[in-house]
């Protein structure tokens, strides 16, 4: 059943957990189908309330820095994928005991911390090959002068000998078809490196829940190379384990005009709670609005609640008029927005929720000023 949003207060994160074992099913079907291994990415997905659910599927998880090694090692209950674009002397030696796989952004540092990783942590190398689908700058690191990974130049006499693996993350909420292209060029650019190593890391960015992605397609290329290079396969994908679970439920506290453009102002930031919307940018989906403005009906730019002047979609039409103490609801609000949420001008954090599968609302967890205050102490 749908989530019963006057049963929820505002503002609040919900998660459905239908809609994740739904997807959490569709992910490990590929899985098993293709015979690799699909980890979790924390950066995409962190809401570790619900990782008793995950790991009914998944028992492994990927991490970007220490705190989300610990956090895969102490709520996963398993040792983390890491890879960091750099790692400090004061964080190694913890994040030797909380990692299984340790990726390298250079050789430099693989160089540098080889001597104190130990035998039991199979190393990895990022590289870069090159090629992306992804169109924003931002979000695409795969351009010749990225400072993720290594390019083709720098490995022509092959892998130092601890290197076990290789990485590669080039897409983003991409298509199978993307992935495979990426394959053709990893191959082409660092295949007579392949025999000395055991493993291959494809990333992250591959929306196979997303309802038009050819899974079958993916599976087939995970197979063949698989198979041609006798390699484990590990993928990584944040925005596919939670896509479409969930939304931001806001409230509209006031409305302005100003030369003719009317500003329904709500209890949420842009800024502060739904940040891709202004990096990326784009324009989420809004229950009961289109994001297509339409003749004669209500229409509204819909505002945050912090001070920056930026901070605001543009706008929507409404099914009917907006009034205060309406309910404006944002849907696919879980992935990558949690994790990447602020306290700027100490605007209140939405609280997190989970809608059961047996429609009762749970309440995780709901901010207080304290948490504002601690970030700045």
């Amino acid at each position: 059943m749908a989530i019963d949003y006057s049963k929820v207060s505002s503002p609040c994160y919900v998660l459905d957990e239908t809609l994740l074992r739904r997807n959490l099913g569709i992910i490990k079907s590929v899985a098993d189908s293709a015979e690799v291994e699909i980890i979790l990415a924390f950066k995409g997905f962190a809401m570790w309330s619900v990782f008793p659910i995950v790991k009914e599927y998944f028992s492994g998880a990927t991490a970007s820095s220490l705190n989300e090694a610990r956090l895969c090692f102490e709520e996963m209950g398993t040792k983390a994928h890491t890879y960091a674009p750099a790692y400090t002397d004061a964080e190694l030696k913890d994040l030797t005991i909380y990692s299984s796989h340790l990726t390298f952004n250079s050789l430099n540092q693989f160089h540098q911390f080889k001597d104190v990783i130990g035998d039991k942590i199979s190393c990895g190398l990022r590289v870069n090959p090159e090629y992306s689908d992804v169109f924003t700058s931002l979000y695409n690191p795969a351009s010749p002068h990225s400072r993720l990974g290594v390019t083709a130049e720098h490995l022509k006499n092959g892998l130092p000998n601890d290197i076990e693996g290789l990485h590669f993350h080039v897409l983003c909420e991409s298509s199978s078809y993307a992935l495979e292209k990426a394959i053709e060029s990893f191959e082409h650019r660092f295949g007579h490196l392949f025999n000395q190593i055991k493993w291959v890391n494809m990333g992250g960015g591959h929306l196979m829940t997303r309802k038009d992605y050819d899974i079958p397609h993916l599976v087939s290329i995970l197979k063949n190379f698989r198979e041609k290079h006798g390699l484990q396969v590990i993928l990584e994908p944040g925005s596919a384990f939670a896509w479409e679970t969930g939304d931001l439920i806001s409230t509209v506290l006031d409305i302005v005009e100003n030369n003719g453009i009317k500003t329904a102002i709500l209890d949420v930031s842009f800024t502060c709670h739904m940040p891709d919307c202004l990096e990326m940018p784009y324009k989420p989906n809004v229950v009961g609005a289109s994001k297509n403005l339409i003749p004669g009906k209500p229409t509204y730019r819909l505002g945050g609640l912090s001070c920056l002047a930026g901070d605001f979609i543009e706008e929507y039409s409404f099914d009917n008029e907006l009034r205060v103490g309406d309910r404006v609801i944002f849907k696919d609000m879980i992935h990558y927005t949690m994790v990447k949420t602020t306290t700027f001008n100490g605007v209140a954090h939405p609280s997190i929720g989970i809608w059961k599968v047996d429609s009762t609302f749970e309440l995780v967890r709901k901010f207080g000023y304290d948490d504002y205050k601690n970030r700045l102490s």
